[in-house]
Protein backbone atom coordinates (compact mmCIF):
# COMPACT_ATOMS: atom_id res chain seq x y z
CA UNK A 1 0.00 0.00 0.00
CA UNK A 2 1.54 3.64 -0.53
CA UNK A 3 2.31 5.80 2.03
CA UNK A 4 -0.27 8.17 -0.01
CA UNK A 5 -3.21 5.97 0.57
CA UNK A 6 -2.37 4.68 4.08
CA UNK A 7 -2.32 8.47 4.97
CA UNK A 8 -5.58 8.79 3.09
CA UNK A 9 -6.95 6.10 4.95
CA UNK A 10 -5.52 7.39 8.25
CA UNK A 11 -7.39 10.63 7.75
CA UNK A 12 -10.78 9.49 7.39
CA UNK A 13 -10.31 7.28 10.16
CA UNK A 14 -9.55 10.59 12.50
CA UNK A 15 -12.71 12.06 11.02
CA UNK A 16 -15.17 9.49 11.46
CA UNK A 17 -14.52 9.26 15.08
CA UNK A 18 -11.48 7.19 15.82
CA UNK A 19 -9.46 9.61 17.15
CA UNK A 20 -9.35 11.09 20.66
CA UNK A 21 -10.91 14.88 21.14
CA UNK A 22 -7.71 16.12 22.21
CA UNK A 23 -6.16 15.02 18.63
CA UNK A 24 -8.39 16.64 16.60
CA UNK A 25 -8.88 20.13 18.86
CA UNK A 26 -5.21 20.06 20.61
CA UNK A 27 -4.54 19.05 24.12
CA UNK A 28 -5.90 22.23 25.80
CA UNK A 29 -9.40 22.36 24.34
CA UNK A 30 -10.14 18.33 23.89
CA UNK A 31 -8.56 17.80 27.21
CA UNK A 32 -11.13 20.15 28.56
CA UNK A 33 -14.24 18.22 26.91
CA UNK A 34 -12.67 15.01 27.35
CA UNK A 35 -12.50 15.93 31.17
CA UNK A 36 -15.97 18.05 31.04
CA UNK A 37 -17.20 14.32 29.45
CA UNK A 38 -15.73 11.96 32.31
CA UNK A 39 -17.09 14.34 34.72
CA UNK A 40 -20.98 14.44 33.60
CA UNK A 41 -20.55 10.37 33.71
CA UNK A 42 -20.69 10.94 37.56
CA UNK A 43 -23.50 13.08 37.61
CA UNK A 44 -27.44 12.78 37.10
CA UNK A 45 -28.91 14.65 34.50
CA UNK A 46 -31.11 16.51 36.45
CA UNK A 47 -28.10 18.04 38.46
CA UNK A 48 -26.17 18.78 35.10
CA UNK A 49 -28.77 20.31 33.77
CA UNK A 50 -28.23 23.37 36.37
CA UNK A 51 -24.11 23.10 36.01
CA UNK A 52 -23.02 26.15 34.36
CA UNK A 53 -19.53 24.95 34.79
CA UNK A 54 -20.04 22.12 32.81
CA UNK A 55 -21.84 23.51 30.25
CA UNK A 56 -19.43 26.58 29.70
CA UNK A 57 -16.71 23.81 28.49
CA UNK A 58 -19.66 22.62 26.14
CA UNK A 59 -19.24 26.09 24.58
CA UNK A 60 -16.33 26.12 24.58
CA UNK A 61 -16.58 22.97 21.40
CA UNK A 62 -18.53 25.71 19.54
CA UNK A 63 -16.83 29.30 17.88
CA UNK A 64 -19.88 31.07 18.02
CA UNK A 65 -20.39 34.90 18.13
CA UNK A 66 -18.95 36.44 21.44
CA UNK A 67 -20.82 40.17 20.42
CA UNK A 68 -24.02 38.19 19.30
CA UNK A 69 -26.78 36.14 21.46
CA UNK A 70 -28.22 33.67 18.84
CA UNK A 71 -31.57 32.40 19.99
CA UNK A 72 -32.49 31.05 16.44
CA UNK A 73 -30.72 27.47 16.80
CA UNK A 74 -34.58 26.13 16.06
CA UNK A 75 -33.56 27.88 12.36
CA UNK A 76 -30.05 26.01 12.34
CA UNK A 77 -27.68 25.31 14.49
CA UNK A 78 -24.10 26.28 15.06
CA UNK A 79 -21.95 23.15 14.83
CA UNK A 80 -19.28 22.10 17.03
CA UNK A 81 -15.63 22.68 16.12
CA UNK A 82 -14.71 18.95 15.44
CA UNK A 83 -17.88 18.80 12.75
CA UNK A 84 -16.31 22.29 10.87
CA UNK A 85 -12.61 20.62 10.66
CA UNK A 86 -14.15 17.21 9.70
CA UNK A 87 -16.31 19.46 6.76
CA UNK A 88 -12.91 21.45 5.65
CA UNK A 89 -10.55 18.29 5.99
CA UNK A 90 -12.76 16.28 3.80
CA UNK A 91 -13.15 19.01 1.23
CA UNK A 92 -9.44 19.04 0.78
CA UNK A 93 -8.80 15.49 0.23
CA UNK A 94 -11.89 15.11 -2.26
CA UNK A 95 -10.21 18.34 -3.79
CA UNK A 96 -7.03 16.23 -4.56
CA UNK A 97 -8.86 14.03 -6.60
CA UNK A 98 -12.57 14.66 -6.74
CA UNK A 99 -14.10 11.46 -8.94
CA UNK A 100 -11.39 9.68 -7.13
CA UNK A 101 -12.07 10.47 -3.83
CA UNK A 102 -15.62 11.51 -3.69
CA UNK A 103 -16.85 8.11 -6.13
CA UNK A 104 -14.59 5.61 -4.82
CA UNK A 105 -13.45 5.98 -1.44
CA UNK A 106 -16.10 8.33 0.40
CA UNK A 107 -19.15 7.34 -1.38
CA UNK A 108 -18.47 3.73 0.39
CA UNK A 109 -18.06 5.43 3.77
CA UNK A 110 -21.93 6.13 3.37
CA UNK A 111 -22.87 2.82 4.76
CA UNK A 112 -20.86 3.07 7.59
CA UNK A 113 -23.04 6.19 8.45
CA UNK A 114 -26.00 4.86 7.83
CA UNK A 115 -25.35 2.49 10.27
CA UNK A 116 -24.56 5.10 12.83
CA UNK A 117 -27.67 7.14 11.83
CA UNK A 118 -29.76 4.16 12.22
CA UNK A 119 -27.93 3.51 15.66
CA UNK A 120 -28.95 6.82 16.72
CA UNK A 121 -32.57 6.51 15.59
CA UNK A 122 -33.01 3.32 16.98
CA UNK A 123 -34.04 1.04 13.76
CA UNK A 124 -32.41 -0.31 10.93
CA UNK A 125 -29.86 0.99 8.47
CA UNK A 126 -32.30 -0.20 5.44
CA UNK A 127 -34.65 2.00 6.90
CA UNK A 128 -32.62 5.35 6.57
CA UNK A 129 -31.56 7.41 3.69
CA UNK A 130 -28.99 10.47 4.05
CA UNK A 131 -30.54 13.34 2.95
CA UNK A 132 -29.70 17.31 2.72
CA UNK A 133 -32.72 18.62 4.94
CA UNK A 134 -36.21 18.02 6.68
CA UNK A 135 -38.05 19.41 3.46
CA UNK A 136 -36.12 17.19 1.25
CA UNK A 137 -37.11 14.12 3.15
CA UNK A 138 -40.75 14.72 3.75
CA UNK A 139 -41.48 16.29 0.57
CA UNK A 140 -39.92 12.63 -0.79
CA UNK A 141 -42.81 11.33 0.66
CA UNK A 142 -45.32 13.50 0.13
CA UNK A 143 -44.58 13.35 -3.43
CA UNK A 144 -43.99 9.64 -3.79
CA UNK A 145 -47.34 8.36 -1.88
CA UNK A 146 -49.10 6.59 -4.36
CA UNK A 147 -52.27 8.77 -4.11
CA UNK A 148 -55.69 9.62 -5.99
CA UNK A 149 -57.92 11.98 -6.50
CA UNK A 150 -60.53 12.00 -3.68
CA UNK A 151 -57.98 10.70 -1.35
CA UNK A 152 -58.15 12.61 2.00
CA UNK A 153 -54.97 13.62 3.91
CA UNK A 154 -54.99 15.12 7.55
CA UNK A 155 -52.55 17.88 8.60
CA UNK A 156 -52.56 20.96 11.12
CA UNK A 157 -51.92 24.55 9.77
CA UNK A 158 -49.55 25.41 12.57
CA UNK A 159 -47.53 22.66 10.22
CA UNK A 160 -43.96 23.97 8.61
CA UNK A 161 -44.99 26.21 5.41
CA UNK A 162 -42.63 24.14 3.10
CA UNK A 163 -44.51 21.09 3.71
CA UNK A 164 -47.98 22.56 3.72
CA UNK A 165 -47.29 23.72 -0.04
CA UNK A 166 -46.22 20.59 -0.90
CA UNK A 167 -49.61 19.47 0.00
CA UNK A 168 -51.42 22.08 -1.19
CA UNK A 169 -49.18 21.42 -4.65
CA UNK A 170 -50.57 17.79 -4.32
CA UNK A 171 -54.03 18.89 -4.19
CA UNK A 172 -53.63 20.75 -7.22
CA UNK A 173 -51.65 18.63 -9.31
CA UNK A 174 -53.32 15.14 -8.35
CA UNK A 175 -57.00 15.76 -7.25
CA UNK A 176 -56.17 15.22 -2.89
CA UNK A 177 -58.53 16.56 -0.81
CA UNK A 178 -56.77 18.25 2.60
CA UNK A 179 -58.49 17.78 5.89
CA UNK A 180 -57.03 20.88 7.77
CA UNK A 181 -57.19 21.46 12.05
CA UNK A 182 -56.61 24.63 13.43
CA UNK A 183 -54.47 24.19 16.94
CA UNK A 184 -54.47 26.90 19.73
CA UNK A 185 -51.09 26.54 21.87
CA UNK A 186 -50.44 25.79 24.35
CA UNK A 187 -52.35 22.60 24.35
CA UNK A 188 -51.24 20.57 27.42
CA UNK A 189 -54.68 17.42 27.00
CA UNK A 190 -53.09 14.76 24.71
CA UNK A 191 -56.78 13.27 24.95
CA UNK A 192 -57.80 16.38 23.41
CA UNK A 193 -55.22 16.75 20.40
CA UNK A 194 -56.13 12.85 20.18
CA UNK A 195 -59.53 13.43 19.47
CA UNK A 196 -59.09 15.76 17.26
CA UNK A 197 -56.94 13.94 14.40
CA UNK A 198 -59.04 10.98 15.41
CA UNK A 199 -62.50 13.15 14.64
CA UNK A 200 -60.85 14.23 11.32
CA UNK A 201 -60.36 10.40 9.66
CA UNK A 202 -63.01 9.34 7.44
CA UNK A 203 -62.91 6.18 5.32
CA UNK A 204 -61.19 8.17 2.20
CA UNK A 205 -58.35 9.42 4.42
CA UNK A 206 -54.87 7.47 3.48
CA UNK A 207 -52.40 9.98 5.48
CA UNK A 208 -52.09 12.26 8.54
CA UNK A 209 -48.85 14.34 8.72
CA UNK A 210 -48.06 15.24 12.01
CA UNK A 211 -45.57 17.23 13.34
CA UNK A 212 -44.00 16.06 16.15
CA UNK A 213 -42.36 19.48 17.54
CA UNK A 214 -44.23 22.65 16.02
CA UNK A 215 -41.42 24.57 15.39
CA UNK A 216 -43.40 27.87 16.13
CA UNK A 217 -44.29 27.45 19.49
CA UNK A 218 -42.27 24.28 20.21
CA UNK A 219 -45.18 22.49 21.52
CA UNK A 220 -44.82 18.55 21.48
CA UNK A 221 -47.38 16.75 20.24
CA UNK A 222 -48.42 13.52 21.51
CA UNK A 223 -47.76 11.53 18.05
CA UNK A 224 -47.41 7.63 19.14
CA UNK A 225 -51.11 8.43 20.25
CA UNK A 226 -52.21 10.04 17.63
CA UNK A 227 -50.45 7.15 15.34
CA UNK A 228 -51.84 4.50 17.39
CA UNK A 229 -55.42 5.71 17.10
CA UNK A 230 -55.15 6.26 13.60
CA UNK A 231 -53.37 3.36 12.78
CA UNK A 232 -56.25 1.00 13.47
CA UNK A 233 -58.71 2.57 10.76
CA UNK A 234 -55.76 2.26 8.31
CA UNK A 235 -54.02 5.77 7.72
CA UNK A 236 -50.41 6.24 6.95
CA UNK A 237 -48.61 8.33 9.52
CA UNK A 238 -45.76 10.54 7.80
CA UNK A 239 -43.69 13.04 10.92
CA UNK A 240 -41.76 16.31 10.70
CA UNK A 241 -39.04 15.35 13.18
CA UNK A 242 -36.89 18.53 12.07
CA UNK A 243 -37.38 19.56 16.02
CA UNK A 244 -37.67 16.52 17.40
CA UNK A 245 -34.31 14.63 16.53
CA UNK A 246 -31.56 15.06 18.68
CA UNK A 247 -33.86 17.18 20.94
CA UNK A 248 -35.77 14.76 22.71
CA UNK A 249 -35.24 11.61 23.80
CA UNK A 250 -36.87 8.97 22.04
CA UNK A 251 -36.63 6.38 18.76
CA UNK A 252 -38.34 6.36 15.73
CA UNK A 253 -39.80 3.21 16.37
CA UNK A 254 -41.67 4.66 19.53
CA UNK A 255 -43.27 6.84 17.48
CA UNK A 256 -45.20 3.89 15.16
CA UNK A 257 -44.93 6.15 11.99
CA UNK A 258 -44.29 4.60 8.91
CA UNK A 259 -41.80 7.82 7.75
CA UNK A 260 -39.87 10.22 9.58
CA UNK A 261 -38.16 13.36 8.34
CA UNK A 262 -35.33 15.54 9.83
CA UNK A 263 -32.69 18.06 9.38
CA UNK A 264 -29.43 17.11 10.81
CA UNK A 265 -27.97 21.05 10.53
CA UNK A 266 -30.73 21.95 13.85
CA UNK A 267 -30.65 19.95 16.79
CA UNK A 268 -27.85 17.36 15.99
CA UNK A 269 -25.83 20.51 14.74
CA UNK A 270 -24.70 18.31 11.93
CA UNK A 271 -23.18 20.15 9.01
CA UNK A 272 -25.25 23.03 7.06
CA UNK A 273 -27.66 20.71 4.69
CA UNK A 274 -27.82 17.47 5.61
CA UNK A 275 -30.82 15.34 6.59
CA UNK A 276 -32.36 12.09 7.15
CA UNK A 277 -34.66 10.14 5.67
CA UNK A 278 -36.54 7.12 7.31
CA UNK A 279 -39.14 4.67 5.81
CA UNK A 280 -40.79 1.67 7.66
CA UNK A 281 -39.00 -1.69 6.43
CA UNK A 282 -41.33 -2.48 3.55
CA UNK A 283 -43.02 0.52 2.76
CA UNK A 284 -39.96 1.97 0.35
CA UNK A 285 -41.55 -0.16 -2.57
CA UNK A 286 -44.80 1.43 -2.52
CA UNK A 287 -43.25 5.22 -2.04
CA UNK A 288 -41.53 6.82 -5.28
CA UNK A 289 -38.21 8.64 -5.12
CA UNK A 290 -37.96 11.98 -5.84
CA UNK A 291 -35.43 12.21 -7.70
CA UNK A 292 -35.11 9.66 -10.06
CA UNK A 293 -33.78 5.65 -9.70
CA UNK A 294 -32.99 3.05 -12.14
CA UNK A 295 -35.76 0.67 -10.06
CA UNK A 296 -38.44 2.99 -8.57
CA UNK A 297 -40.27 0.51 -6.93
CA UNK A 298 -37.71 -1.15 -5.42
CA UNK A 299 -37.76 -1.48 -1.57
CA UNK A 300 -34.15 -0.46 -1.10
CA UNK A 301 -34.07 2.70 0.80
CA UNK A 302 -31.03 3.41 -1.41
CA UNK A 303 -33.15 4.74 -4.13
CA UNK A 304 -33.85 7.45 -1.82
CA UNK A 305 -30.03 8.63 -2.20
CA UNK A 306 -30.24 9.39 -6.16
CA UNK A 307 -29.54 13.50 -5.59
CA UNK A 308 -26.72 13.71 -7.91
CA UNK A 309 -23.32 15.18 -7.12
CA UNK A 310 -23.24 16.81 -3.66
CA UNK A 311 -20.93 17.47 -1.37
CA UNK A 312 -19.45 14.18 0.44
CA UNK A 313 -17.84 16.61 2.63
CA UNK A 314 -20.86 17.56 4.25
CA UNK A 315 -22.39 14.39 4.42
CA UNK A 316 -19.40 12.43 5.86
CA UNK A 317 -19.06 14.96 9.08
CA UNK A 318 -22.70 13.80 10.30
CA UNK A 319 -20.52 11.12 11.63
CA UNK A 320 -18.40 13.43 14.04
CA UNK A 321 -21.72 15.66 15.20
CA UNK A 322 -23.24 12.48 16.06
CA UNK A 323 -20.29 11.24 18.33
CA UNK A 324 -20.35 14.94 19.77
CA UNK A 325 -23.71 14.73 20.48
CA UNK A 326 -23.32 11.25 22.33
CA UNK A 327 -20.81 12.28 24.63
CA UNK A 328 -22.95 15.23 25.53
CA UNK A 329 -26.17 12.24 25.72
CA UNK A 330 -29.64 13.26 24.67
CA UNK A 331 -30.96 12.70 28.35
CA UNK A 332 -28.76 15.17 29.71
CA UNK A 333 -29.23 17.48 26.30
CA UNK A 334 -33.27 17.62 26.91
CA UNK A 335 -33.02 18.15 30.36
CA UNK A 336 -30.50 21.17 29.99
CA UNK A 337 -32.81 22.83 27.11
CA UNK A 338 -35.84 22.35 28.77
CA UNK A 339 -34.16 24.38 32.14
CA UNK A 340 -33.00 26.77 29.76
CA UNK A 341 -36.51 27.70 28.56
CA UNK A 342 -37.88 27.52 31.77
CA UNK A 343 -35.26 29.79 33.72
CA UNK A 344 -36.34 32.68 31.50
CA UNK A 345 -39.69 32.44 31.34
CA UNK A 346 -40.40 32.02 35.01
CA UNK A 347 -38.18 34.63 35.39
CA UNK A 348 -39.82 36.86 32.20
CA UNK A 349 -43.49 35.99 33.48
CA UNK A 350 -42.57 37.50 37.00
CA UNK A 351 -40.38 41.03 36.08
CA UNK A 352 -42.38 41.62 32.25
CA UNK A 353 -45.46 43.41 31.97
CA UNK A 354 -47.82 42.05 29.65
CA UNK A 355 -45.85 39.06 29.37
CA UNK A 356 -47.51 36.29 27.67
CA UNK A 357 -45.78 32.62 26.94
CA UNK A 358 -47.54 30.75 24.17
CA UNK A 359 -45.68 27.41 24.55
CA UNK A 360 -46.30 25.11 27.90
CA UNK A 361 -44.23 25.01 30.86
CA UNK A 362 -44.27 21.51 31.15
CA UNK A 363 -41.52 18.70 30.22
CA UNK A 364 -44.48 16.55 28.45
CA UNK A 365 -45.55 19.32 26.15
CA UNK A 366 -42.12 21.29 25.51
CA UNK A 367 -38.53 21.43 25.66
CA UNK A 368 -35.96 24.10 24.49
CA UNK A 369 -38.27 26.36 21.97
CA UNK A 370 -40.68 29.19 23.69
CA UNK A 371 -42.63 31.83 21.61
CA UNK A 372 -43.70 34.63 23.62
CA UNK A 373 -45.39 37.81 23.43
CA UNK A 374 -45.77 41.05 25.08
CA UNK A 375 -49.22 43.08 25.27
CA UNK A 376 -49.73 45.90 23.19
CA UNK A 377 -46.63 45.70 20.91
CA UNK A 378 -45.90 43.73 17.90
CA UNK A 379 -43.26 40.94 17.51
CA UNK A 380 -41.63 42.66 15.18
CA UNK A 381 -41.10 45.74 17.76
CA UNK A 382 -39.69 43.27 20.44
CA UNK A 383 -37.36 41.27 17.92
CA UNK A 384 -36.54 44.68 16.24
CA UNK A 385 -35.10 46.19 19.57
CA UNK A 386 -33.35 43.83 21.24
CA UNK A 387 -31.34 43.36 18.57
CA UNK A 388 -30.56 47.04 17.61
CA UNK A 389 -29.88 47.44 21.44
CA UNK A 390 -28.61 43.74 22.91
CA UNK A 391 -27.48 42.04 19.69
CA UNK A 392 -29.80 39.26 20.16
CA UNK A 393 -30.61 37.53 17.34
CA UNK A 394 -34.32 36.06 17.65
CA UNK A 395 -37.21 35.49 15.27
CA UNK A 396 -40.80 37.01 14.97
CA UNK A 397 -43.51 34.50 14.08
CA UNK A 398 -46.79 35.62 12.35
CA UNK A 399 -47.97 32.50 11.16
CA UNK A 400 -51.51 30.87 11.58
CA UNK A 401 -52.97 32.24 14.34
CA UNK A 402 -49.67 32.53 16.42
CA UNK A 403 -47.99 35.90 16.77
CA UNK A 404 -44.86 36.17 18.64
CA UNK A 405 -41.09 36.29 19.27
CA UNK A 406 -39.30 32.76 19.55
CA UNK A 407 -36.67 32.13 21.75
CA UNK A 408 -34.58 28.77 20.92
CA UNK A 409 -31.39 28.40 23.13
CA UNK A 410 -29.14 25.48 22.21
CA UNK A 411 -26.70 23.52 24.27
CA UNK A 412 -23.68 25.95 23.55
CA UNK A 413 -26.05 28.34 25.68
CA UNK A 414 -25.24 29.66 29.29
CA UNK A 415 -27.62 31.49 31.77
CA UNK A 416 -26.29 35.12 31.54
CA UNK A 417 -27.62 34.85 27.93
CA UNK A 418 -30.59 34.18 29.16
CA UNK A 419 -30.45 36.92 31.57
CA UNK A 420 -29.53 39.52 28.55
CA UNK A 421 -32.42 38.50 27.26
CA UNK A 422 -34.39 39.11 30.76
CA UNK A 423 -32.37 42.78 30.67
CA UNK A 424 -33.13 43.61 27.11
CA UNK A 425 -37.13 43.03 27.52
CA UNK A 426 -37.46 45.11 30.26
CA UNK A 427 -35.32 47.71 28.82
CA UNK A 428 -37.99 47.48 25.89
CA UNK A 429 -41.29 47.88 27.81
CA UNK A 430 -39.33 50.61 29.59
CA UNK A 431 -38.30 52.70 26.24
CA UNK A 432 -40.95 51.60 24.23
CA UNK A 433 -44.80 53.00 23.64
CA UNK A 434 -46.76 50.07 23.02
CA UNK A 435 -47.75 49.93 19.36
CA UNK A 436 -45.00 52.15 18.29
CA UNK A 437 -42.76 51.32 15.61
CA UNK A 438 -39.71 49.12 15.66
Amino acid sequence: MSSSRRTFIRKIGELTGAASLASLLGPGLGRQLEEAFSYAKQRSAAELATDEEFWSRIRMAYTVSPTVINFNNGGVSPQPLVVQQAVERYNRLSNEAPTLYMWRHLERGREALRDKLAALAGCSGEEVAINRNASEALETVIFGLKLKVGDEVILSRQGYPNMINAWKQREMRDGIVLHWLDLEFPMEDNDLIVRRYAEAVSERTKVAHLTHVINWTGQVMPVRQIADALKKRGVEILVDGAHSFAQLDFKIPDLNCDYFGTSLHKWLCAPFGSGMLYVRQGKAKDLYPLFAAPKPDSDDIRKFENLGTRSFAIEHAIAQAIEFHNMIGIERKQKRLFYLKNYWVQKAKKSIPGFRLHTSYKPAFSCAIALFSIDGYTSKQIANYIFREYSIHSVPINWANLDGVRITPNVYTLTYDLDRLLAALESFVQNTKPNEGG
